[in-house]
């Protein structure tokens, strides 16, 4: 972050209608239809006056800015920049963006400009977000008047923007703003590609496999998409239909989600209706389809794909999809993820840490024996499974493997046998064990690793303490106690708003309601955020390599497009960057693998 930039407050108003809208399509869709137009722009330079700019005066002003002298700040950059980089050609020097910077805040709560206004200045009436906007859609050349009227909205929006920035910047850590530069520029200076050639081939073999599914089945598309008339169907034949109870009404509801255990127990019952168990995962499961052609309405004319990630998406920091598309959701294995390519010449570097989260609990923890198992370089999931199994397990015995696996993964954090047993049986390999089982492996994980229940404790001593103000200031380990939140060792919070301890139990409050916690849950949301941490600052270290460029992130994975020249070096340095703990965590064992590739086929 530069700043002794000149800081650009800018707003874009456009042409929109019923149908053309960005509620309805992706922001590059949008953007590069031929129906797009702006009708001008909003624009305040540092803390000069803000000006508004009709359509016909857009050109001669964005040509006067010195743009390699500039920081934009916009709320919603990704929608703005993009106008601007992919529109008008222009790209600044560096990206700030409220709406980001408001969900790091304010993880819990909305980050609509109306929103975070309301917010943020409460008793100041001045600062609200007008509704203008709504007179002249569908309106694709504005006249005089109206104008005057979306150039004043506009104006007004550009201030609101000014005035949160102004509050926001105040303490937000540097390492954050230059994460949501970065995250801004994989969009908006796309450098990936996409093959749409075999998007559209994806998307035709997915259709025709439904539709061969259905036919096969003997059943019609309509009762296989129907709760009630799959329902009747299966009644008609005679078989008893599954439960489960509703999480909302707590109700006994049909029990027909494809992971549900009574739906897998009826579909292993009755193999004879097979057909029917396929045709109805393939219609209800239409993602694949769905999602190849959201990535083909996402690409650029020139056939560049800019990744649309949300920063500060969950409460603890991590990434989230964005503009339609989840690319935090891409399985190994999928035809989507190979869509995506580096240009010719160049590669993509993709590397990934290793069980971060199981070595960050087991170092929070102090958990000495499993910090050993990660700094010997030892298969942690093959020996817990050994312990269960009373004998030695390789990498070779994948069954017992992934239930060593989903143990050191799942039960760091409270999980209770039954939600084991059904992890187990709901996975991929299907395992099943019984409830005595179930319940043995908890109790052996828990005993073997003994300091993790401990640390649930100190987990829950935590929550008493966000409330009790003469703990605040205290510190556990890299975490700092503040009043409803943790300080983490980056600048940002853990936040729980409105936290209280109720009936023996803590609740927070955040926009879709109360929330319950406990002291594991706290343990898995400080692991998530405190992996987090490590794993964006990387990005941040190994984009500033002069070899390569960050172009996305996935879970634990770091993607870099850099030349083919010299790969086997250039991958050297980034996982060297990854095996690196960070200063506040130095005892962190840490480990990463990574490969070079012309597709994202990891």
């Amino acid at each position: 972050m530069n700043t002794n930039l000149v800081k650009l407050y800018l707003d874009f108003e456009t042409f929109y209608d019923t149908h053309f809208t960005l509620t309805k399509m992706s922001t590059a869709q949008y953007i590069n239809h031929k129906d797009f137009k702006v009708w001008g722009v909003g624009l305040k330079v540092d803390d000069g006056d803000t000006e508004w700019y009709s359509a016909d005066e857009v050109d001669d002003i964005l040509a006067a800015i010195d743009w390699g002298n500039t920081a934009l700040v916009c709320h919603n950059t990704l929608f703005d920049a993009f106008i601007l980089t992919r529109h008008y050609g222009y790209n600044p020097l560096y990206y700030y963006d409220t709406a980001a910077m408001s969900r790091g805040l304010y993880p819990n709560v909305s980050a609509r400009l109306k929103d975070c206004v309301t917010r943020e200045f409460p008793s100041d009436n001045t600062m609200r977000k007008g509704e203008e906007l709504a007179s002249a859609k569908g309106i694709r050349d504005l006249n005089p008047e109206l104008d005057e009227q979306i150039g004043s909205y506009c104006i007004q929006d550009v201030d609101l923007t000014y005035a949160l920035f102004q509050s926001y910047v105040v303490g937000f850590p540097e390492s954050e703003l230059d994460l949501i530069d970065l995250t801004t520029r994989m969009f908006v200076e796309p450098k990936l590609l996409l093959d749409q050639p075999m998007l559209l081939q994806y998307k035709e073999d997915m259709a025709k496999r439904a539709e061969d599914a259905v036919s096969s089945s003997g059943v019609t598309r309509e009762i296989l998409a129907s709760q009630q008339k799959f329902r009747a169907h299966l009644e008609s034949l005679g078989i008893t239909i599954p439960t489960k109870k509703s999480p909302t009404t707590g109700k006994k509801i049909p029990a027909f989600g494809k992971n549900d255990p009574a739906y897998l127990q009826m579909c292993n019952m009755y193999p004879e209706h097979k057909h029917i168990w396929d045709a109805r995962e393939v219609v209800k499961s239409r993602i694949d389809e769905t999602r190849a052609q959201r990535f083909i309405d996402s690409c650029n004319p020139d056939g560049s794909f800019g990744v649309p990630l949300r920063y500060y998406a969950a409460h603890t920091g991590r990434f989230g999809g964005s503009d339609k598309i989840n690319l935090q959701n891409l399985p190994r294995g999928s035809k989507l993820r190979t869509a995506i390519k580096a240009p010719e010449g160049q590669r993509m570097y993709i590397a990934d840490l290793s069980n971060i989260e199981a070595r960050m609990l087991a170092w929070l923890a102090k958990e000495q024996d499993l910090l050993d198992a990660f700094i010997e370089g030892h298969d942690v999931y093959c020996e817990f499974a050994g312990q269960v199994y009373g004998r030695t397990i390789t990498k070779e015995n994948k069954l017992e493997r992934y239930v060593g696996k989903t143990a050191v993964l799942g039960l760091g954090y409270g999980m209770g046998h039954v939600k084991f047993q059904d992890t187990l049986k709901t996975g991929s390999p299907s395992v099943d064990v019984s409830d005595s089982t179930a319940a043995q492996i908890v109790q052996q994980y828990r005993g073997t690793y003994s300091n993790i229940p401990i640390l649930w404790s100190r987990m829950k001593d935590l929550l008493f303490s966000m409330i009790s103000p003469r703990d605040y200031g205290t510190q556990y380990g890299p975490l700092k106690v503040g009043p409803q939140r943790l300080e983490l060792p980056n600048g940002m919070s853990l936040s729980y708003p409105d936290l209280r301890y109720v009936g023996g139990e803590f609740i927070y409050t955040t926009q879709k309601g109360i929330v319950r916690t406990y002291g594991p849950r706290l343990a898995e949301n400080v692991i998530q955020a405190l992996a987090r941490i490590v794993i964006t600052d990387q990005m941040l270290e190994v984009h500033a390599l002069p070899e390569v460029d960050v172009v996305l992130q996935v879970h634990d994975e770091i993607i870099a497009l850099g030349s083919e020249l010299n790969s086997d070096a250039t991958m050297e340095k980034i996982l060297n960057i990854m095996k690196t703990p960070p200063s506040w965590c130095e005892e962190l064992p840490l480990d990463a693998e990574g490969g070079v590739s012309q597709v994202y086929d990891k």
